[in-house]
């Protein structure tokens, strides 16, 4: 009888993870690098030809950190900071490739809100194709639905800019919470058609997960027949000569919407390829893959509307020095100095006790 009752919890609780967002943030909670293996995703393929950095012949390990007054061994800094993987590549060289507590070169990563800064390139390559008319056009456009909410006067360049007034919280710590919703929930387009005002669109910066959703919901519909996998497929793995295959993390398997806040799924010297376009202006080799004027604009100072100088259209602006970043959860980054011809790709199961803006910065000063 005892064990019979046991058996009837274990089923129980199985049957509540597997269809209950709250069972699976209970279950899951907290988020971590691994995640991209219990969501299900579409993938991200290449079928043509491969890029692959230079490799230095004598690797370069960076000069001792200074902590507490006295150096300590770069390698066994960056290790005990949780990091799992740590690239540096200057001039398409890798200078420094690390990995550390058993991933390698081939191990996935989730992004996290690196994606954010993917999703951006998207959005400029829409636009470029004349599939999104302008950053200036109002989200009710692609979104009718939230005509009803009053959310005519919010714009794509508000979301982009994180300035777009709409009520949210934005907190992992509770499965009631709109980030726990979003990431563990089944149902992004309802959530996103529920979204209303709080503030006048363009006065106030608040980082929403929401924002950068809805963004993706307005690619899709932008796309019409497409989804936003197969989009980036073509526009930007394909061209890129990604090495491995990836994928992105949908929020339910029949006809999901992808993730577009958080989950891009891929290897460390994958995503250095994405810092690489931008270090070129959105030119791969070449060919012009997204337009320069995007990426100016999306990298620039810019305080006006509400804005934050240290955030533009879903990118980082870490310094006054024309560097950029995108950055994810559990500190995840693709840092970019265009100066240095720098790209710094780092990845951990959570940011330990390195405070990562201002080390990837004294990185780069070095070079």
């Amino acid at each position: 009888m005892r064990k019979a009752y046991f058996i009837t919890i274990i089923i129980a609780a199985l049957v509540l993870l597997n269809s209950c967002r709250f069972g699976r943030f209970v279950w899951y909670n907290f988020a971590g690098i691994s995640d991209y293996k219990i969501f299900p995703s579409r993938s991200l393929v290449n079928d043509s030809a491969k890029f692959y950095f230079h490799s230095s012949p004598k690797e370069t390990i960076p000069a001792p950190v200074a902590v507490d007054g006295a150096n300590t061994d770069f390698e066994e800094y960056i290790r005990s900071s949780n990091t799992v993987a740590f690239l540096i590549i200057r001039n398409d060289t890798i200078l420094y490739e690390k990995y550390f507590d058993g991933y390698v070169d081939s191990s996935v990563v989730t992004s996290f809100s690196m994606s954010k800064s993917i999703l951006s390139i998207l959005i400029g390559c829409a636009i470029d194709e004349g599939l999104i008319k302008s950053v200036d056009e109002p989200v009710t456009n692609y979104v009718p639905e939230l005509i009803k909410n009053g959310m005519e006067k919010v714009k794509i360049k508000h979301l982009l800019q994180m300035t777009s007034g709409i009520k949210a919280n934005d907190s992992f710590l509770s499965p009631f919470g709109d980030a726990a919703k979003y990431y563990y929930g089944r149902r992004l387009r309802k959530y996103l058609t529920k979204i209303k005002p709080e503030v006048e669109p363009g006065t106030k910066f608040k980082y929403l997960n929401n924002n950068t959703q809805l963004l993706g919901l307005i690619l899709e519909r932008a796309l019409k027949n497409k989804t936003l996998t197969q989009y980036f497929q073509e526009k930007i793995w394909i061209p890129l000569g990604m090495e491995f295959d990836g994928s992105w993390s949908i929020d339910k398997k029949k006809d999901g919407l992808e993730k577009t806040f958080c989950c891009i799924n891929a290897r460390t010297r994958d995503f250095a390829k994405l810092g690489r376009l931008y270090l070129n202006k959105g030119n791969w080799n070449g060919k012009q893959i997204v337009s320069e004027k995007w990426v100016a604009e999306s990298t620039k100072i810019d305080t006006s509307d509400g804005s934050r100088a240290v955030y533009q259209y879903q990118w980082w602006i870490p310094s006054k020095n024309g560097d950029f970043m995108a950055s994810g959860l559990l500190g995840q980054f693709i840092y970019v100095n265009p100066a240095k011809k720098l790209i710094i790709v780092r990845m951990g199961r959570n940011e330990g006790h390195i405070d990562w803006w201002d080390f990837l910065k004294e990185i780069a000063a070095r070079y």
